[in-house]
């Protein structure tokens, strides 16, 4: 069973608390910029184990009769048809699936807002559709000189000629399908907006990472800054509030960077500024329920490993440079680890060594290590899992969960109707497979029952998986890393 570390509980009730008074301490409304993934914070559960994947909306829930929530998207990514890495959709579709995805927790979705507007034929459409979709639309521009050029980005010129946002609670969350939506420029268009009404507001950050009550080089901050390597983000002690009180805290260097631009125009804005460091603007209660910093610690050391690898093999196949795997290693030196600390790849090259053909090794929750090989019937990944489940299923290993007779038709439809080239069964193929029969084989019914215990296992394959088994492993909640190679020489790899 996996330790955990994070109260989850503790977090849900600190934080809505802590938003309520930030609310309160700006007359009754506040823009909240809220960055990183409000759904699916995969990242999150995974360094501090406890924290469940979707804290933080279920957070928000308990604020949804003060709160709405503004999407901001940026009109030249619609243009460019920027895609979401993670889930492999552009943003805008992003916005729908998003909106969608408030609705079903119950929150109210004021509007979207399209940043860096200019007149974009794309973002016109994508208006027009919102729009017959019943959504308000609203348009912010491109303003010279920023963030730099204060006396014109906080004037009629600037902040003015932005439409305003017409909005109903107190509680104003602006969120993006992500970064470099412009949802810190939208809150601050607001404060100019409602400051010329007489209206009182505020604004605040939410940023789960780096962690500001942490270590500067605590594993789950350095694990931050592997996970963000392609953005060059750097953690480190915020001098403004050293200075202040004579604090230690963490921040990034981005948030370090734009504060005193950011701290002239609250004083433009409002006359006086609210924050002396970014440390003061951010409301983020994650550090302060952490209940066992050695299990927080050990995960996030594996976290930074498992970027690592994603590293390589992004690099190997050309989705990035050499640049991130050297900053990932370095960040490994800092944690003082390496990829001998992560026992499923030794294991799988072991394997990979002892049969010469693409090996798979899975650690399941007790710290048992199974492995799997390459067969004429399955790919590694497919006999790793089903070995994986009869070890947990406290099957004998020569039992046939699938018998060939059952295979075979398979790999026939495979190569002889559907055009593969590939006779050997997918990850989804045997699971759809051992389901099957699992209808009239206690024993295939025994093994489908222990999938549930794979959540949060850790797999290492000798070669990169085609996506199909990458995205299975994903659903199952398995932590998959690949050795950069792939299992032949062909340019073109699916």
């Amino acid at each position: 069973m996996q330790k955990i570390g994070f109260d989850n509980d503790k977090y849900l009730k600190m934080q809505s608390e802590h938003i309520r008074e930030r609310i309160e301490s700006f007359g009754g409304k506040l823009y909240l910029e809220f960055g990183g993934k409000l759904f699916d914070d995969f990242h999150a559960s995974r360094v501090l184990p406890g924290f469940a994947p979707d804290s933080k909306i279920r957070m928000l829930t308990q604020l949804k009769d003060q709160a709405e929530i503004v999407i901001a998207i940026n009109a030249g990514d619609i243009a460019k048809n920027k895609v979401r890495g993670d889930l492999g959709i552009t943003y805008d579709a992003d916005v729908l699936r998003l909106i969608d995805a408030f609705r079903g927790y119950g929150l109210y979705i004021g509007s979207v807002v399209l940043t860096q507007y200019g007149s974009q034929p794309s973002a016109d459409a994508f208006q027009k559709k919102l729009e017959s979709l019943g959504l308000k639309v609203y348009r912010h521009y491109s303003i010279p000189g920023y963030p730099a050029n204060i006396p014109l980005i906080v004037s009629d010129d600037g902040y003015g000629k932005n439409d305003y946002i017409e909005t109903e609670r107190s509680l104003v969350v602006v969120t993006a399908p992500g970064p470099g939506s412009g949802k810190m420029a939208t809150c601050l268009s607001q404060l100019y907006h409602d400051n010329k009404r007489g209206i009182k507001a505020g604004y605040a950050k939410f940023e789960t990472f780096p962690v500001w009550n942490l270590p500067l080089k605590h594993p789950v901050n350095i694990a931050y800054e592997a996970a963000t390597a392609d953005l060059n983000d750097v953690n480190m002690i915020d001098p403004f509030q050293l200075e202040a009180y004579g604090q230690m805290t963490v921040n990034y260097n981005r948030d370090v960077e734009v504060f005193p631009v950011l701290n002239a125009m609250f004083e433009t804005i409002l006359g006086k500024s609210p924050y002396k460091s970014p440390t003061d603007m951010g409301v983020n209660m994650v550090g302060n329920c952490i209940i066992d910093d050695d299990v927080v610690k050990e995960a996030a050391k594996q976290e930074i490993i498992r970027r690592y690898y994603n590293a390589l093999v992004q690099q190997r196949q050309g989705n990035c440079g050499e640049d991130q795997a050297i900053k990932i290693e370095l960040l490994m030196k800092q944690a003082g680890i390496s990829t001998e600390d992560r026992p499923v790849v030794k294991a799988a090259l072991d394997k990979y060594e002892a049969t010469g053909e693409p090996a798979a090794a899975i650690e399941l929750p007790d710290g048992k290590v199974v492995t799997g090989k390459t067969s004429s019937l399955l790919g590694a990944s497919s006999a790793m899992l089903l070995n994986a489940l009869k070890v947990l299923g406290g099957i004998d290993d020569r039992i046939e969960l699938i018998s060939p007779s059952i295979i075979e038709p398979i790999q026939d439809l495979k190569i002889n109707h559907l055009g593969n080239h590939n006779p050997r069964l997918h990850t989804d193929e045997v699971l759809i497979a051992l389901s099957i029969c699992a209808v009239t084989d206690p024993l295939a019914e025994i093994a489908m029952q222990q999938l549930e215990k794979l959540k949060g296992c850790e797999v290492h394959s000798s070669v990169i998986l085609a996506q199909v088994d990458t995205n299975t492993f994903r659903k199952l909640g398995v932590n998959l890393t690949c050795e950069p190679v792939y299992q032949n020489k062909k340019l073109y790899h699916k």
